[in-house]
């Protein structure tokens, strides 16, 4: 193999390799309240009983949340944040 193939073959695969190793775009993410199984949530919850990921007792609790894509919360059945407070509050009255 002369040094020029040598050079492009390895130019080629430096090239290839560049495009696998970089990450995909950042998909953009929101806050998706009421759609957590137990023990599945990504942080602190909104009524401030656990501040950590994995801590959720309940599936679906309106306390608890998950990021997910943006604009697949309500097709998920999910709440925002506000909807989710006003959820706690009704049940308080």
């Amino acid at each position: 193999m002369n040094q020029r193939a040598m050079i492009a073959a390895a130019a080629a695969s430096l090239l290839s390799t560049m495009l696998v190793a970089t990450p995909a775009v950042a998909q953009e993410k929101e806050k998706c309240y009421g759609i957590t199984t137990a023990g599945q949530n990504d942080c602190a919850n909104l009524s401030g009983t656990h501040s950590c990921a994995g801590q959720s007792k309940v599936s679906a609790d309106a306390n608890e949340w998950k990021y997910v894509a943006k604009g697949t919360c309500a097709s998920m059945k999910g709440m925002t944040a506000e909807q989710a407070k006003m959820k706690a509050m009704e049940k308080k009255s």
